[in-house]
């Protein structure tokens, strides 16, 4: 990174200085900080000569302004003052110590001291291992949890971590975050990304990373490039196959209204629809909901829809959903 160098102006001049420029705009302090894309609270460093401005900033101001670079200022190197502060420090240290960097022999026979009378047995902050979970055992809670991995999880070395809307899947959010705690006994983390409009379910555990791995079948990093599938001791399962399904479609799936336009009428049919990259994926769930006779469609070889009124109201019927979205959706 090349850092520009810097201007110091002649004592209280540089407040001076920023203040008559605003004015020739007719806008605040703030307002030129705003402008110049500069942060506000290093702004009002410079206005109070806390810190000097780099020469680029000064530029923009006095070309914006069109006014001329002031005079009796001066340019410095950038860090100019680093070799003056070393220098004052080593000054009040020696004044106040008598030595630069203190009596080291000193030190070291303090800690010494300190290491076998105390800090070899100190067990705090200490981990030994990876920290326990509790292990449920298979159940269409534990399966349902499974689907909501499959359709908006993602696993690490070290995480498992759920995505869902900040805004539409704020509430849905919530109810993974207590399955979690009642299938685990772990507390996970909420983190709002603002501006990507999303909401993570965060679990560092390790051992939460293995069983989800090694008993459930869930695939740690690119889940689509292995196979992404429903797991094995869920399939056959009708219990356990609707609850899976449930987690699916109530993180990855939608319902929405398609349109047709039939002798100058238009023409609205609500759809329940999964879209998938995974063919493994989207045959397992095509055939959970044949199994159980909700006539699904396949479009555009990559979604697996439930177009039938009656068969979207036997789904909410015999899978439902923990999603309030996509009853809003429904019942509007």
């Amino acid at each position: 990174m090349i850092y520009p160098k810097r201007v110091i102006f002649p004592k209280n001049l540089q407040q001076k200085f920023l203040y008559e420029q605003a004015q020739k705009l007719g806008i605040s302090l703030n307002g030129l900080a705003d402008l110049l894309s500069v942060h506000r609270r290093t702004f009002n460093d410079w206005k109070r000569e806390e810190g000097s401005m780099p020469i680029d900033i000064l530029a923009k101001i006095c070309k914006i302004t069109s006014s001329k670079f002031p005079q009796n200022i001066d340019i410095r190197e950038p860090f100019w003052y680093v070799n003056l502060g070393a220098k004052n420090g080593g000054i009040a240290c020696l004044k106040k110590y008598g030595r630069i960097g203190g009596d080291q022999a000193y030190q070291k026979k303090k800690w010494y001291e300190w290491w076998h009378k105390k800090g070899q047995y100190n067990k705090t902050g200490r981990i030994r291992g990876p920290l326990p979970i509790k292990i449920p055992k298979f159940s269409k809670k534990l399966a349902e949890f499974s689907g909501i991995v499959i359709g908006d999880g993602g696993i690490t070395d070290k995480q498992v971590i759920i995505t869902t809307n900040s805004i539409v899947d704020k509430e849905y959010a919530f109810f993974i975050k207590n399955l979690i705690k009642e299938l685990f006994d772990l507390e996970a983390s909420i983190i709002y990304r603002k501006k990507e409009l999303a909401m993570y379910i965060m679990v560092s555990r390790k051992k939460l990373v293995k069983f989800c791995n090694k008993k459930l079948g869930l695939h740690i990093g690119n889940k689509l490039k292995q196979g992404l599938d429903i797991p094995t001791w869920i399939r056959n399962n009708s219990e356990l196959e609707k609850a899976c399904i449930r987690g699916i479609m109530d993180t990855d799936g939608c319902i929405f209204e398609e349109c047709h336009k039939i002798k100058g009428k238009f023409y609205n049919y609500k759809r329940l629809n999964i879209t998938s990259a995974s063919p493994f994926l989207r045959k397992s769930i095509f055939e959970i909901f044949e199994k159980n006779e909700l006539s699904p469609k396949v479009r555009n070889n990559r979604c697996v829809q439930i177009e039938d009124k009656e068969k979207i109201k036997r789904y909410f019927e015999i899978i439902g959903t923990h999603n309030p979205k996509h009853l809003k959706r429904y019942y509007k």
